[in-house]
């Protein structure tokens, strides 16, 4: 008679463990209520004190989720700490012991924060934007939830904020520091491209585009911006560099030594 072993490694018992490690530390909670108070509380303030202007210039979704932009590195900064720092305590090794193939681990990390970060930006986006409208209610601003394509804009901000955020995570596995993915993705991801983009050339102007930094500000457009790629595109870039940069770091957890 054969038995099933009791302590058999599964996809569901790698997400439990990964969850608990991500639920049990504090600073996990603490960047979420940060990252949950920006998005809300920044809007207010901005649209508290707009004064009308034209909508061609300003996007009714964007003034009153001008708090993502700061979300938009506390969490990807979440998502270093999520896999570099286990390099830092060394609990890297406990946990590619218990989980010998390794590339489910990174992609259980993956579902988790994506489970987490998705439901708090869907929510904080969808009640900052509600709650900015109360300040800009017959302004040129004016955009309620029921109006056509407002909805789907707020999915696409919160979409689009956790993809940026698994990519984050994704850059610290790959980088197996804390200091090196968070310098990686501030430097590299945030500022570079905006240098890169001062080159007078069209052809490095319309990649830059489709950065993940730029493309995370791009999801969320109610009025299509002339030049600029539609919030679909960014968004498929944005999934694309979240799924590609993971696979890679997925590829390297497997050959490289802990």
């Amino acid at each position: 008679m054969t038995t099933t072993a009791p302590y058999r490694v599964t996809p569901s018992r790698v997400l439990h463990s990964e969850w608990h490690k991500l639920a049990t530390l504090r600073s996990t909670w603490i960047t979420l209520l940060f990252s949950a108070v920006s998005i809300v509380g920044l809007g207010l303030v901005v649209s508290a004190h707009y004064e009308t202007g034209s909508r061609e210039f300003v996007d009714p979704i964007e003034l009153g989720l001008a708090g993502t932009q700061i979300a938009t590195i506390s969490l990807p900064v979440l998502g270093v700490l999520f896999t570099a720092g286990e390099y830092t305590t060394g609990t890297i090794r406990a946990t590619l012991t218990a989980v010998p193939r390794r590339a489910p681990v990174l992609w259980a990390k993956a579902g988790v924060l994506t489970a987490v970060v998705l439901p708090l930006t869907l929510v904080t986006c969808v009640a900052g934007h509600a709650l900015a409208q109360t300040f800009l209610a017959g302004t040129d601003q004016e955009a309620s939830l029921t109006d056509p394509g407002v909805l789907a804009a707020l999915a696409a901000s919160a979409v689009g904020i956790t993809a940026l955020t698994v990519f984050a995570m994704a850059l610290g596995g790959l980088l197996r520091s804390v200091a090196g993915g968070i310098g990686a993705f501030v430097g590299g991801v945030m500022v570079a491209p905006e240098v890169v983009g001062l080159l007078p050339v069209d052809a490095v102007d319309k990649a830059v585009e489709y950065f993940p930094a730029q493309a995370v500000g791009n999801v969320s457009a109610l009025d299509a911006v002339a030049g600029a790629p539609s919030p679909g595109l960014s968004l498929l870039a944005l999934g694309l560099w979240a799924l590609g940069t993971t696979a890679v770091a997925a590829a390297l957890l497997k050959r490289r030594d802990v």
